[in-house]
């Protein structure tokens, strides 16, 4: 749809399986990127977990997740394949401000950094979060507190010198224009293409067709997906997803494009039989290189013919 001058597009198997090649029979951890995650406070470890999993359920090679200390003990028995990073916290088990050096000397030749999910709104913590905006040398996933803290603050996002993907669900995205969760339902399409041009960044407004849009008019309406996601950690796994394919190489809106898309289409695999609820954010990650494997094989038909 692209190449033909229209800007926007429907998000489905056929568009998908176009940016997704099988991997050369070279590829190894080294060359499959490395994530690194900040999420997780006291209560909210499932996120973190969350995350990383869907990083290494799209491929990326190496995830690294920065824990408040404390919580560390949690994560390693929760998390298995992805490796974790104790940093100092605040009083309340949130990551601290004086984790900063640690960061960013930990995240230079990385591919991506997502952060947000549960690590609260400590003060401290909110200003470890804008300083990484700034400071950080790889591109970034913000969701969830991230974006909260970030709401008062924008004009750090036009100043980012790295590519940043927001992941916002229509309530996060009323605190970022100031708006109603009403306003944001109301038009959709419109004020996600309106804040990404205007603040640079690629948007994933999440819901029933989710749209993503690029700072380059490009817009995106997914068609994946169903109601039994609404859950908790849903977004979580997306975050993770997204940051797996930037990891990977795929810039920034065909990274959110594909996570949402094998998102809401491993989530559809989920319920074949029909159920509209009880479904969780793990079931889903389960399903997730399934649909790889099915976008792969189409996409490499569709080169062939």
């Amino acid at each position: 749809a692209e190449s033909s001058g229209i800007r926007r597009f429907c998000l489905d198997e056929e568009q998908a399986s176009l940016w997704l090649q099988p991997r050369s029979a070279e590829t190894h951890k080294g060359s499959a990127g490395h994530v690194a995650v900040l999420s997780g406070s006291l209560g909210k470890t499932g996120a973190a977990t969350l995350i990383c999993q869907g990083a290494a359920r799209v491929g990326a090679g190496l995830i690294t997740l920065f824990i408040p200390a404390s919580l560390n003990p949690i994560l390693e028995v929760k998390l298995t394949e992805a490796m974790t990073c104790p940093v100092p916290e605040t009083v309340e088990q949130t990551p601290g401000l004086a984790a900063l050096p640690a960061i960013l000397g930990f995240l230079q030749g990385k591919q991506a950094l997502a952060m947000g999910p549960g690590i609260s709104l400590h003060p401290e913590t909110q200003e470890l979060v804008k300083a990484l905006v700034l400071q950080t040398a790889c591109p970034m996933v913000l969701d969830a507190d991230a974006l909260t803290i970030l709401a008062g603050h924008l004009e750090l996002l036009n100043k980012a010198s790295m590519p940043l993907i927001l992941t916002p669900h229509p309530g996060e995205m009323a605190r970022l224009i100031h708006g109603s969760n009403q306003e944001v339902q109301e038009d959709r399409l419109q004020i996600a293409a309106d804040f990404s041009r205007e603040h640079g960044v690629t948007l994933v407004l999440k819901g029933h067709r989710t749209a993503i849009a690029a700072p380059d008019g490009r817009l995106a309406i997914n068609r994946s997906g169903n109601p039994a996601m609404a859950c908790g950690g849903m977004g979580d796994a997306l975050t993770g997803m997204i940051a797996g394919f930037v990891a990977q190489g795929f810039e920034p809106f065909q990274a959110a494009c594909l996570g949402v898309y094998a998102h809401g289409a491993a989530a559809d695999r989920c319920i074949e039989g029909g159920a509209s609820r009880g479904l969780m954010a793990s079931d889903l990650l389960e399903r997730v290189p399934q649909v790889i494997g099915w976008l792969e094989r189409a996409g490499g038909s569709a080169c062939t013919e």
